[in-house]
């Protein structure tokens, strides 16, 4: 349970109570149940319409969020998983293949947290070995050779940090991802759907079209590592996740993303169902109009939007003379 949400918690279940007494005796009438829903259908409205940046954060790592497996089982007919990056091994923390969306044949990659202890710890809490990265890659490059559009789904904590990534190359192979998806001659569309943390998710972040859920966030750092650096002391965490201006409402001012993807009242772990289909409009919706774009002028457009990023004012200040 989220803190933010155990007064509607505590109303649905007072309500539930109420309903199970009136079985046996009729002492609510049926307008009063229909007015304590209404008041509790005002109170979701009130507490989610004012969250603090902090309390979105937490309803991304939502244990019962749906995660990148849960969007391949939903949007897709069919998957064929591929594996292995050819050098090394394969890393489970990426799922990537290829997939058929509403007729239409893609080439998928997603970061996998995993939904229980076994599988959480199986895909390293979707934390991406250099491997990873290069599976994404040779699978996008695959893609090229097909015309096969990319779809990547990022949800990462971050590429993992550990002494065996690095020593097996994790800074070059996040690098490389960016300069080869930067020049990768075929469509790539981008869904944040959960936590998308540091160089991790630019790993395999770099596209034609970038979109976000409403609560998945974006930055360069998570709150926790940010409030450690800043002020020593992780429990500053939701100060940091103010001034990280992670979310896509900031994030769309500045042109980092080109879209945001409304979730349920109070989050996609809500209801899943309307995510999966809200998702897989807008890749089928993006896909109709990058497929009409020569392929020269996407990877310039496609230059020209990173390149565009980081505004800055100058302040002009008098000088005496």
């Amino acid at each position: 349970m989220l803190s933010h949400e155990k007064q509607i918690l505590d109303y649905e279940k007072t309500i539930a109570e109420l309903k199970e007494s009136n079985k046996n005796s009729d002492l609510w009438s049926a307008e009063e149940i229909l007015k304590l829903e209404s008041k509790l259908e005002q109170l979701k409205i009130k507490v989610y319409s004012q969250l603090t940046p902090w309390e979105r954060v937490t309803i991304c790592r939502h244990p019962s969020r749906p995660k990148g497996i849960d969007y391949i089982r939903h949007m897709c007919d069919g998957f064929f998983e591929l594996f292995g990056d050819r050098l090394f091994r394969d890393d489970p923390s990426i799922v990537a293949g290829i997939a058929r969306i509403g007729g239409e044949k893609f080439m998928i990659i997603a970061q996998e947290k995993g939904c229980d202890t076994a599988s959480r710890l199986h895909r390293n809490f979707g934390s991406p070995h250099p491997e990873g990265y290069r599976k994404a890659m040779r699978c996008m490059r695959m893609a090229a050779k097909f015309n096969l559009p990319v779809l990547s789904l990022i949800d990462t904590p971050g590429a993992y940090p550990g002494l065996a990534a690095e020593e097996r190359g994790q800074g070059w192979a996040i690098a490389n991802n960016l300069w080869e998806m930067s020049r990768l001659p075929t469509p790539i569309i981008v869904v944040l759907i959960g936590e998308g943390c540091s160089g991790g998710a630019l790993g395999v972040g770099i596209g034609d079209v970038v979109a976000m859920l409403e609560h998945a966030y974006y930055s360069v750092i998570s709150p926790e590592a940010c409030a450690s650096i800043l002020w020593r002391d992780t429990n500053k965490k939701e100060d940091a996740s103010c001034i990280l201006k992670m979310h896509v409402e900031e994030l769309l001012k500045f042109d980092i993303v080109d879209a945001m993807i409304e979730e349920p009242l109070g989050g996609a772990h809500h209801d899943p169902s309307t995510v999966y289909r809200s998702v897989k409009k807008y890749i089928l919706d993006q896909w109709n109009i990058l497929k009409t774009i020569p392929t020269d002028r996407l990877l310039e457009q496609r230059y020209q939007k990173f390149r565009r990023m980081g505004k800055f004012e100058i302040e002009q200040k008098a000088t005496i003379s």
